[in-house]
């Protein structure tokens, strides 16, 4: 009796195997086989988008408190009793940095894509707690006392890092609501960007590290948004002028035409200049290009350069893209590691371009999407971004970027995630994809999914 169920199994076993031998390309379509993808493919949910950025937000809210408190016992302290020993209250991350200059405008965007207050909420609480403290604690520091860091930055900034993420954040949210009070904070950041930093002597932005007249990719985005967004505020055609002309000043240094990518840095007395093209760094080169574009008239002289150049960039960027959508940390190099913020910069920007009719979306629109199933696959339960490289200075060999850390507190992750999620919804509202033959398309017009029918050459019939 033990024996009959083992035997049983044997038969089926073999009936199994023989109806797997007799499956042939005459009875079965093969081409219908599910692929054994590692990551998601296909056309996502908005509703499932909106679920990530949601997870992300949750998260970050809880880790960036908009709170004064007391250095030394930790207890809230209201604005007007603020003093020496008085700072922002410590999360995960830095309200004032860079990153969070790039987090508040991916917020907003997600807030004029979604319409959820939770987005609109997040922004505004934040940057007029900014905008408040700049005066008072301006007063401080001018009386020769010490202050909070992160405040400093606020107050006195040092680099465009301090300055120019956080400033077109807040530019964006003045013109989206004039009532808001943020003007004074924007002026005083843009005054460093536009007249401290410091520069080549042909006006290139710059820093005197690691070595003396350095160009590094990264400031094309720590200062010329801010330069075209003042522009857009104040109506003033120097200022896309000179926006414009440092878009053209980088890419005369840093444009290796032959990849179709950016160097990550160069060096004025470096002959000849290496170029290690790194990931994250050409993401902020490419957003770069799509923030000055967004503003840039349709008339100016330069818009059809910088148009040229971002078009190239993309062609060279969809190219390297791995088959699980992310891009590589050093993008040319596949032995390195995949890579979450430059992949969801490159899915921003990809969807970003096509939604503003710059790209074809039949060419990226699926680029865009296998790119968003990466940055998906990085956002973990919490709402954390893994697979994010820390900040990363400058070398000038393959394994100072091979080897940087990933952590899920490198801040870096977290705006470009929720910026990429808030396109790829409007991407799926604007756009016309659906899947024909297990295949991502994209077409001109809206095609019924139970009543597609489609021609050899990919023209739509009924």
């Amino acid at each position: 009796m033990k024996r009959l169920p083992m035997a049983m199994a044997l038969m089926m076993g073999f009936a199994s195997l023989a109806m797997a031998q007799q499956i042939n390309d005459n009875n079965t379509p093969l081409h219908l086989m599910k692929p054994a993808y590692k990551l998601g493919y296909g056309i996502p949910a908005k509703e499932d988008v909106k679920q990530t950025m949601d997870r992300v937000l949750k998260y970050i809210d809880a880790e960036t408190p908009a709170t004064l408190v007391d250095k030394h016992t930790g207890k809230e302290v209201n604005l007007k009793a603020a003093n020496a020993d008085t700072q922002l209250k410590q999360g995960g991350f830095r309200l004032t940095s860079y990153e969070w200059g790039v987090t508040y405008s991916g917020v907003l965007a997600a807030y004029e894509v979604t319409g959820d207050a939770a987005y609109g909420d997040y922004v505004s609480k934040r940057h007029q707690l900014l905008a408040d403290i700049a005066p008072v604690f301006s007063n401080i520091y001018q009386n020769n006392k010490a202050i909070d860091g992160n405040i400093r930055r606020v107050v006195d900034p040092h680099a465009l890092d301090d300055a120019g993420a956080v400033c077109c954040s807040m530019i964006k949210a003045q013109l989206a609501n004039p009532k808001l009070k943020l003007r004074p904070l924007i002026d005083h950041y843009a005054d460093y960007v536009l007249n401290k930093e410091y520069r080549l002597a042909d006006g290139t932005f710059a820093r005197l590290r690691p070595q003396k007249n350095t160009v590094w990719l990264d400031d094309m985005f720590m200062g010329i948004p801010t330069v075209a967004y003042m522009g857009k505020l104040t109506g003033k055609q120097r200022y896309y002028d000179e926006a414009a002309r440092q878009v053209l000043l980088f890419a005369n240094k840093m444009w290796v035409p032959e990849k179709q990518l950016f160097r990550h840095g160069w060096v004025e007395e470096m002959n000849p200049h290496p170029a290690f093209h790194w990931g994250r760094a050409n993401g902020w080169a490419i957003l770069t290009m799509c923030e000055v574009l967004d503003v840039l008239p349709q008339n100016h002289p330069q818009r059809a350069d910088i148009m040229k150049l971002l078009k190239a960039h993309v062609e060279g960027l969809a190219r390297l893209q791995h088959h699980d959508g992310f891009w590589h940390q050093l993008l040319d190099r596949n032995d390195t590691y995949l890579e979450a913020s430059a992949t969801a910069i490159y899915t921003y920007c990809l969807a970003h371009a096509i939604n503003q009719g710059w790209i074809d979306a039949k060419a990226y629109g699926p680029v865009a999407l296998l790119g968003w199933q990466a940055v998906d696959s990085s956002v973990n339960a919490k709402g954390q971004v893994e697979q994010v490289c820390v900040g990363t200075g400058m070398a000038f060999d393959a394994a100072f970027y091979a080897y940087r850390p990933v952590h899920v507190m490198a801040a870096h992750g977290y705006g470009p995630a929720i910026w990429a999620g808030a396109e790829i919804i409007r991407l799926l509202e604007q756009q016309h994809p659906k899947m024909n033959d297990s295949a991502v398309q994209f077409y001109d017009q809206e095609v019924p999914t139970d009543k597609a029918i489609f021609n050899y050459d990919g023209t739509l019939r009924y």
